[in-house]
């Protein structure tokens, strides 16, 4: 569990001309939220912040007013073509208390020979305890061939977490390049029936 410690500072004017200030001074504008608390406008430094941001559910410990409060990032708005930061939601959270979020999946181990390996779901959300919130979740394809299927039932979860999806659901398969790329033709030839035709 990553833990990252930052400064902000509160924020008295608001609107796009107070945000575009903000972001022209190296920083970027927060709220927040949460444990029945009036919502909190900070500023946080951009650069801290974007390499907190690298590591997925990071929990931030925002120092502000000389109050600190334990968050995690909720909501993180990014310039659609420059990917800087726009703007962040954090939710206040506690020790001890319980959240969903997002785990990213880590896929190891080499399956039987010429294969591919479909990642359906990328993340899974995982109820966790706010401080101990796992990294990622491992699916290991060592050995396997093509047939092979993982459902959400089937992972192997860290520990204090819990499942929040249909267990039956399928997260990875294991299938032929020919019978991938067959799929995929017939997903193209769907989509072109559905096309609605250019007269």
């Amino acid at each position: 569990m990553s833990q990252v410690s930052i400064a902000a500072e509160s924020r008295t004017e608001f609107g796009k001309g107070a945000a575009r200030r903000v972001r022209r001074a190296g920083q970027v504008p927060a709220v927040i939220y949460g444990h029945g608390q009036d919502p909190r406008h900070v500023a946080l430094p951009g650069h801290d912040l974007g390499r907190a941001l690298k590591t997925a559910n990071v929990l931030l410990a925002v120092s502000i007013d000389g109050d600190s409060v334990l968050t995690l990032p909720r909501s993180v708005q990014r310039d659609p073509v420059r990917q800087t930061l726009e703007h962040v939601d954090l939710v206040i959270v506690a020790r001890g208390e319980r959240v969903v979020v997002d785990i990213p999946v880590t896929v190891v181990g080499r399956p039987i020979g010429s294969v591919l390996v479909d990642l359906q779901q990328p993340t899974i959300a995982l109820e966790v305890e706010a401080t101990h919130i796992p990294s990622e979740v491992v699916i290991d394809v060592e050995g396997t061939d093509v047939g092979h299927v993982v459902h959400y039932r089937d992972l192997v979860l860290p520990e204090g977490a819990a499942l929040v999806a249909d267990a039956d659901a399928i997260v990875l398969t294991v299938s032929s390049p020919s019978a991938a790329a067959d799929a995929a033709d017939a997903a193209e030839a769907v989509e072109a029936a559905a096309a609605p035709s250019e007269d």
